[in-house]
């Protein structure tokens, strides 16, 4: 489904697919994602003038901030980038530049982009691959037309009279009064019969997949093992990787013949082909756009960069990471090796426990930023229950994959899935509160006896109920010191 045409109430919806509860948040990013759509709709003098709302989610960990932003993402098939916001400090400070995010940001537009433009041709560049491995297999040369006047090549040791007498030695072919055009056009026939039987014979194996292992030589691209290293500082990191692509963009670049099985050969014909049918540069063009005008730029722990700044001690940068921030989101110009990337109109989330803090610890221009706060509820044990089974690709099912390649079936019970919750939902509140994380911890104790022993198991179906979770982990639930350091 098209995302201009999902309404906001049917964006909720497919992110009530993923994600369990959370429904205010929910609405504010559907709200933002359809006023991207609306924007779109308005000439271009009116379309400058609207800023994005920006939005600030506060919740403990693990209820859901970072999977929203990453959905609402892929829905709308919008450059996307997460970051920490810890891993940025004030200029002068060890650490990265805050502008590296939109760099980020970038980077991933561009391979948004070119898988796109990939997959509207690759249909045609698969066929074109294929028909270059039946070559390879073949191993035939190209038939080529004979030089007008010339014959076929003598037979080796063939002498005609004279040359036993000092005459000029004969042309090594026979000329068209030794053999006629018919006779020419026959020998060409049959040898492109012969080659086409053989071709035929190939691409049924390759299309079969009996040929994924045999070796074709092919021409690979030699990577360059040394590079400049630059240590990372403020500005530097980008412009060593700048460096390194100039170089070796200066640099000729090196073919090496290789031999690869099929499996693997298919990869480098397949990367090369796109390579020489993609242009690069109407690539770039269309991600910095689509960066610029539908990005997202999801910044997490933003509570820990909240607070008054202190002159020493690991706080010190706290309140210049947010002044450094400011501009990105207030909207600037951003160089990056794709060139200029304006930022006035990319979509910010931060997201934040503020367990020591609170929004208002935030400067007061960055708060004013963040107009659109939602505050994102803790997951009670019903919430755990339903994110066990109900969303797409539940973390139950996925287990449940995982073992079935070992030729295991394991089926949960609803009693064994109400275990399940209760223990993590226990664990939380008597050691630290993870969220849903804690069901990751739990389901793999539970599991962990199946999952060792694998293909020595000689059960074809393992059920999990209430009784199976209590044998393997509640022991260790029921002690809350040995759960603080086991779940």
């Amino acid at each position: 489904m098209e995302v201009s045409n999902l309404t906001p109430k049917e964006i909720v919806r497919e992110l009530d697919r993923y994600i369990i509860g959370q429904d205010l948040a929910k609405r504010a990013v559907a709200i933002a994602l359809r006023n991207r759509y609306r924007r779109a709709q308005l000439t271009d003098e009116e379309r400058e003038e609207i800023i994005p709302r920006n939005i600030l989610m506060i919740g403990p960990t693990g209820v859901g901030k970072t999977e929203i932003a990453r959905r609402l993402a892929a829905l709308a098939q919008a450059p996307f980038v997460k970051v920490e916001a810890t891993k940025y400090t004030e200029i002068g400070y060890v650490g990265r530049d805050v502008e590296g995010m939109v760099r980020d940001l970038a980077d991933h537009s561009v391979r948004l982009v070119r898988e796109e433009k990939t997959l509207e041709i690759q249909d045609e560049i698969d066929e074109i691959v294929n028909e270059r491995l039946v070559d390879l297999l073949a191993g035939l040369p190209k038939v080529k037309p004979r030089p007008p006047g010339r014959g076929i090549p003598m037979p080796s040791g063939t002498q005609r009279i004279g040359t036993e007498t000092g005459d000029a030695p004969p042309p090594p072919y026979r000329n068209d009064n030794e053999i006629s055009r018919m006779e020419h056009a026959e020998e060409q026939r049959r040898i492109e019969e012969q080659h086409q039987r053989i071709r035929n014979r190939m691409r049924g194996k390759l299309l079969n997949g009996e040929a994924e292992d045999e070796l074709v030589e092919v021409d690979v691209m030699e990577q360059s093992s040394g590079g400049l290293e630059v240590l990372s500082a403020h500005g530097l990191e980008e412009m060593g990787m700048q460096l390194q692509q100039m170089l070796g963009d200066m640099a000729p670049k090196k073919r090496k013949r290789r031999k690869l099985p099929v499996r693997e050969a298919r990869e480098v014909l397949r990367s090369q082909e796109v390579d020489r049918r993609l242009d690069m540069d109407a690539i770039v063009r269309i991600a910095v756009k689509r960066a610029e005008e539908h990005g997202i730029i999801f910044v997490d722990e933003i509570d820990k960069i909240a607070g008054a700044a202190r002159q020493q001690g690991p706080d010190v940068s706290r309140e210049g990471v947010q002044r450094d921030i400011l501009p990105l989101v207030e909207g600037t110009t951003v160089t990056t090796k794709y060139g200029p990337v304006k930022t006035d109109h990319i979509l910010f989330v931060a997201a934040g426990a503020f367990h020591m803090t609170k929004p208002s610890d935030l400067i007061p221009e960055f708060q004013g930023r963040f107009p659109i706060r939602v505050e994102l509820n803790s997951l009670s044990a019903d919430d755990f229950r339903r994110i066990l089974v109900e969303p797409k690709h539940s973390i139950t099912s996925q287990y449940a994959a995982l073992l079935k390649t070992e030729g295991l079936e394991i089926q949960f019970t609803r009693d064994g899935i109400d275990k399940i919750a209760e223990i993590a939902m226990n664990v939380n509140e008597q050691t630290e509160n993870i969220g849903a994380r804690r069901l990751s911890t739990v389901l793999e104790k539970v599991l962990e006896e199946v999952s060792f022993e694998g293909t020595d198991l000689r059960l074809a179906k393992i059920v999990i109920n209430s009784e199976y979770v209590e044998k393997q982990v509640a022991d260790i639930a029921m002690d809350a010191d040995v759960s603080r350091y086991i779940l």
